[in-house]
């Protein structure tokens, strides 16, 4: 073989290795781990009250650590315990209407108009003589007309009188209408629901941890107004905590949710928190400013979220923090 055309041949090889180790370092093929940089991210919460009142006490100053259900401040509830307890007292009235009339008559009222009924009954025999004797005096003409109308009249009250109280004795022995019954049962729900809600807003007087994690701020103070449009906390929630990085469109298939990571930071040298792949974006943006560089600034790159156990409490949010993912952990 020719010297010339060995050579160019050795060239030909040298370019096409040189390429083949470039386009493989590139994508990744012979790397072990994939390295990123980000900051530590968390999620904040505004804590309001639900109604409106004046604020008795603040129990928690900012840098305290709270638990979820800690009371962090409280209303003045003195407007608001006053309501609760009318709204009670009106449930026990209404109850109690209510179970009277589901128990019905009782024994002595069904005996009382039995004896109505007796008595409408005398009163109509009365009525009923008399009626008879002045119409045999009228046709004897020892009595006048207006004498047997009167009669006649007492007789008719005497009659309805009677009719009367027959009904009332049936009414009695019936009891209340189911109509009336169901009713009363809808007004007593009514009566409980609107104190449901007067107990509600006496527990939301409390203002509560919706998790554990960290004040903040605190924005007002006792004496303050509050509303459920002015927040009285902020409250940084620690858990879950997270990374926040950008990973490259090449680097992008290397990656899946609950893919184990490593998470360290300038703050504490030589110390690796573990971590997981939680969140993977599905858009593509331009590359963050607080990441971007000369050579990728008009890259597209993913946002990648990696959950972080933080046992310390050492990670801060902000925190610039450095993400190891290696490439060798198998398919879960």
């Amino acid at each position: 073989m020719k010297p010339k055309l060995l050579a160019a041949l050795v060239g030909v090889a040298a370019i096409a290795a040189g390429l083949w180790l470039w386009l493989g370092r590139d994508r990744g093929v012979a790397r072990s781990e994939i390295v990123l940089s980000g900051n530590v991210d968390i999620r904040q919460v505004q804590l309001a009250f639900y109604g409106s009142e004046r604020i008795a006490s603040v129990a928690v100053q900012e840098g305290d650590h709270v638990a979820k259900g800690q009371v962090l401040a409280s209303l003045d509830t003195a407007r608001l315990g006053v309501v609760a307890a009318e709204r009670t007292a009106h449930v026990a009235a209404q109850r109690e209407v209510l179970r009277r009339m589901v128990a019905g008559s009782r024994p002595e009222e069904i005996r009382r108009a039995e004896a109505d009924l007796q008595s409408a009954v005398a009163e109509l025999r009365v009525a009923q003589l008399t009626a008879e004797r002045v119409f045999n005096l009228v046709a004897q003409r020892a009595a006048t007309v207006q004498a047997s109308d009167d009669a006649r009249a007492a007789l008719d009250v005497a009659s309805a009188r009677r009719d009367a109280a027959q009904e009332a004795l049936a009414l009695m022995r019936l009891g209340p209408r189911e109509e009336d019954i169901a009713a009363a049962t809808a007004t007593l729900q009514a009566s409980q629901a609107q104190l449901d809600l007067a107990l509600r807003d006496l527990a939301d007087a409390d203002l509560k941890a919706p998790s554990d994690g960290v004040v903040e701020d605190r924005i007002l103070e006792p004496g303050d107004m509050a509303s459920p449009q002015k927040p009285v906390l902020t409250l940084a929630l620690d858990d879950p905590l997270w990374v926040r990085v950008y990973v490259a469109e090449t680097d992008l298939p290397r990656l899946r949710p609950g893919m184990k990571a490593w998470v360290s930071t300038d703050g504490f040298p030589g110390r690796r928190y573990e971590g997981w792949v939680g969140y993977v974006s599905p858009a593509a943006e331009f590359t963050p400013k607080s990441v971007e560089t000369s050579e990728v600034r008009t890259k597209l790159v993913y946002q990648v979220r990696v959950l972080v156990r933080n046992p310390k409490g050492e990670l801060r949010l902000g925190m610039p923090a450095v993400v190891t993912l290696p490439l060798d952990q198998g398919q879960p």
